[in-house]
């Protein structure tokens, strides 16, 4: 499994994703909540991994006071960000290769942005998130909570479920340790959502 191929199929299903879930009032305040709160925890410029079309690269600029890079897979999703978002700057990229100079990060969110990839294929992503990060900053990561590893049937694409234990396990070679993570189920929701904190301690 590519970025290429992950992007190309958002592309195919790009209008109905943005018509969905474009928007920040079309999306739980709680993730909003999370997402904030550790924004105004960082310093430095931020990276939106996985950005999408380009909404919470929107929130993390804090009305344009934050520098603030989003980078995608999908050629639709990078297009209607720059379109929809002037304040950010937007590149389609693979994350495993990341176009950032070596600790130039403050922040990392990457909201949801891992889901789809095999955990074989984890680590080299991690690693780059490391690489970009400047010591002491932190990455917000959201996944789905359940059996690591285990596939699962997504609209897009085939996911994988991970737990923050886990998650932990495979970010501490790269040099972060996790501070706080939380798990919930939204009434309705078919599965459990997850998000942890870690902090790039070396």
């Amino acid at each position: 499994m590519t970025m290429t191929e992950i992007g190309a199929a958002y592309d195919g299903r790009a209008s109905e994703y943005i018509d969905l879930f474009g928007t920040i009032d079309k999306l739980a305040e709680q993730d909003r909540d999370t997402i904030t709160r550790w924004r105004d925890s960082t310093t430095g410029p931020l990276l939106d991994a996985g950005c999408g079309p380009g909404l919470w690269s929107q929130e993390l600029t804090a009305g344009g006071v934050r520098e603030v890079v989003g980078i995608d897979a999908s050629a639709e999703f990078v297009a209607a960000a720059r379109a929809q978002y002037p304040g950010p700057s937007f590149q389609r990229a693979d994350l495993a290769a990341l176009p950032l100079a070596d600790r130039s990060i403050g922040g990392i969110l990457a909201w949801y942005s891992i889901i789809h990839t095999p955990p074989t294929q984890l680590p080299a992503i991690l690693s780059e998130f490391a690489r970009v990060l400047a010591p002491g900053g932190s990455a917000l990561i959201g996944f789905f909570d359940g059996e690591p590893g285990e596939a699962f049937d997504h609209a897009v694409h085939t996911a994988y479920y991970w737990s923050a234990e886990a998650l932990a396990e495979q970010l501490a070679p790269h040099g972060f340790t996790v501070g706080q993570a939380s798990a919930r189920q939204d009434p309705g929701a078919r599965r459990r959502q997850g998000d942890l904190v870690a902090t790039l301690i070396s």
